[in-house]
């Protein structure tokens, strides 16, 4: 699998021919232009969030999944858990691609119900919230992350070059997510790859840069 990171909340995932989108972003609302992207599936965390309504983005005429519930696509199973918090509508995702599964968080509120269930299995990779405002504080993240036990932890919504002023201003940092985590030199890589033989025995934290971002006019 290959993940990439264009900043905030928005990923693409890669396996077996398979491409997901999650949180494609809006440029008027982030400053991120994103570059052209092909998916069959595009996950959106929250209806309601003016960063996350580019959808016109992506083509290839993918299936776009909003809320809560089961679904497959392309041999792609795909759950959708509500974890919201203060009226504020969040659906966090998780997308087993034949046995990796990767969780995405969006802006979590609490967390996910029946997160760390039978019904999930084991969760490879969690694309999990640092900041944002309604974003529980970080030791509240940690603890979700002990819940949901993931092999990879790959931090997202933090302050990064390339978002617009006013929304790099409500963003914390990551190095406040890394110390509440106990780390202090993380991996740093434009694209993570793995499989499931390569995935670590003990969590561990992966920072992506932000490789397809670039400062909107």
């Amino acid at each position: 699998m290959d993940i990439n990171w264009y900043g905030f909340s928005c990923f693409r995932l890669r396996e077996r021919g398979v491409t997901a989108v999650c949180d494609p972003l809006s440029r008027k609302a982030t400053g991120i232009q994103l570059p052209r992207l092909r998916a069959d599936i595009v996950t959106i965390s929250s209806s309601s969030s003016a960063y996350v309504q580019g959808t016109d983005a992506v083509s290839g005429e993918p299936k776009i999944l909003r809320g809560p519930g089961d679904y497959e696509v392309k041999q792609v199973l795909v759950t959708g858990l509500p974890a919201s918090q203060n009226g504020t509508r969040n659906v966090a995702f998780f997308l087993d691609f034949s046995g990796l599964t990767v969780g995405h968080l969006g802006e979590l509120g609490q967390a996910p119900a029946s997160a760390g269930g039978e019904e999930l299995g084991d969760i490879d990779v969690l694309l999990a919230p640092v900041s944002g405002p309604h974003i529980a504080d970080v030791s509240r993240i940690a603890e979700v992350i002990s819940q949901l036990d993931p092999r990879i932890v790959v931090p997202m919504q933090y302050r990064h070059e390339g978002l617009r002023s006013e929304q790099s201003d409500s963003m914390e940092p990551v190095d406040r997510f890394l110390k509440e985590l106990g780390i202090s030199e993380p991996e740093m890589t434009d694209t993570l790859k793995l499989t499931k033989n390569s995935l670590p025995e003990e969590t561990q934290v992966v920072l992506l840069r932000p490789t397809g971002a670039a400062r909107g006019g």
